[in-house]
């Protein structure tokens, strides 16, 4: 087939990496530099639609795969469907479980999806008394010593969300949020809900609106420094398989994923894409949805392409179309540690521009994904916050995650910041997990 892939991050690469490595043409929009080494990568922006739309026309294209969420909530995927074109990714109704929080504590409130408890609020009055109210709810699966979450409604690249560790600290983040408009239109609404204590995972789902293909299983090292500490970032590691087992991701695909679909259809909402479910998992070893990505993940996507065997995409094709065949796609045995590379000033004010030295990589077993650069003459420079995905196999995850430092510690980039602490975590204990 003749595919496009749809943006020009660390999802994007590796996803093009897999799509060619399946024997399919790929045309990538725009792409990055390390795209370009798989892909025809033309400069046409992720929020060109009509640009976008015209592109895939006169390609004259099997298949569009939209990756990043911006697009999708803004509905690229329906002006794509009007005119014909099989499209991998919700239409904007579908994406609006990304694109406001809002509407998915809601769907999952009304669809009987285990959630924590609530609030969705647009004032400092109605915070204040949200998080006293929230922040007294309960105590088991809903315990945490008072704690709260304060989430902007919109799209915030990961960043719109703080873990209050007291009732002080969320109602400071609420007014952020609210009155100073760190986030922009993004904050207009603020969703409170009880903090859930446990242990979080990943698990993402390829389907056609009716049929689920449910991916391994992926666990995400969110903050920006060893020992999960520091502010939230859009991700800086990940490992596949993760630490949960066969029968808590059959247990997240029955009460999770499944009600999902079906409270979707319920609603007169198609969807055919990736459902990505962030979940926490207690003490008891109960899931709850904390929240749903409408696209890949970044860096989830980077150790699940690594590891994925079979035609990837004549199953995004047969999603798009409707009819998605499941169980065609094995994996590799093998642990794959993706480490983030990050810019100096990353989640905050980022430098970009400087010099990437040392991409050059020898062996099979490890793959360097380009999430944030350019080129600048001759040269490949940081172009964004998250500027590289340094994926590596291994038949355990020691061996997966020596391999990826290695890597790691041989590419110069000024300022680079960089957890040691990917894949390290251990189970938790008496669980049952």
């Amino acid at each position: 087939m003749k595919i496009l892939v749809v943006g020009g991050g660390g999802r994007e690469h590796a996803l093009v990496y897999r799509l060619t490595h399946g024997g399919h043409e790929v045309i990538a929009a725009p792409g990055n530099p390390g795209i370009e080494a798989h892909a025809r990568c033309l400069p046409v922006p992720i929020e060109a639609h009509a640009r976008l739309v015209e592109l895939a026309v006169s390609e004259a294209v099997d298949l569009v795969v939209v990756g990043p969420e911006a697009p999708l909530v803004a509905g690229l995927a329906d002006d794509l469907r009007a005119k014909g074109i099989p499209t991998f990714g919700p239409g904007a109704a579908g994406a609006q479980l990304e694109g406001s929080k809002a509407f998915s504590k809601e769907f999952f409130a009304r669809h009987k999806i285990p959630t924590a408890p609530f609030a969705v609020v647009s004032t400092v009055a109605e915070a204040d008394a949200a998080i006293e109210r929230i922040a007294q709810i309960g105590h088991g699966p809903h315990s945490g010593s008072g704690q709260v979450v304060v989430k902007v409604d919109g799209l915030a690249a990961g960043k719109g969300v703080v873990v209050a560790s007291d009732a002080a600290e969320a109602r400071a983040a609420a007014r952020e949020m609210l009155e100073a408009r760190r986030f922009s239109d993004a904050g207009t609404r603020v969703i409170i809900e009880k903090r859930i204590i446990g242990r979080e995972v990943s698990v993402l789902a390829l389907t056609d609106g009716t049929r689920l293909e449910v991916l391994p299983a992926t666990e995400d090292h969110k903050t920006i420094f060893d020992g999960d500490t520091g502010p939230n970032t859009g991700g800086m590691g990940t490992v596949s398989p993760s630490w949960a087992s066969d029968a808590l991701v059959a247990r997240i695909r029955a009460e999770i994923l499944q009600p999902t679909i079906a409270g979707l259809a319920a609603d007169g909402i198609p969807y055919r894409g990736v459902l990505y479910a962030g979940v926490m998992v207690d003490e008891a070893g109960t899931p709850w949805l904390l929240e749903y990505n409408c696209r890949f993940g970044d860096p989830e996507t980077q150790p699940i392409m690594a590891r994925l065997k079979g035609d990837l995409g004549a199953v995004l094709l047969g999603a798009a179309r409707g009819e998605m065949p499941v169980g065609a796609l094995a994996w590799d045995p093998r642990v794959a540690v993706c480490v983030v590379v990050a810019a100096a000033g990353y989640p905050g004010a980022v430098r970009t521009g400087d010099p990437i030295r040392g991409l050059d990589v020898s062996t099979t077993d490890v793959v360097v994904f380009h999430a944030g650069t350019a080129h600048k003459g001759a040269d490949v420079v940081s172009a964004g916050g998250r500027v590289l995905g340094v994926t590596a196999l291994g038949i355990s995850v020691e061996q997966a995650r020596g391999k990826a430092y290695g890597v790691v510690d041989r590419i110069e980039l000024a300022g680079k910041q960089v957890r040691r602490d990917i894949g390290v975590r251990t189970r938790l204990g008496g669980v049952g997990l």
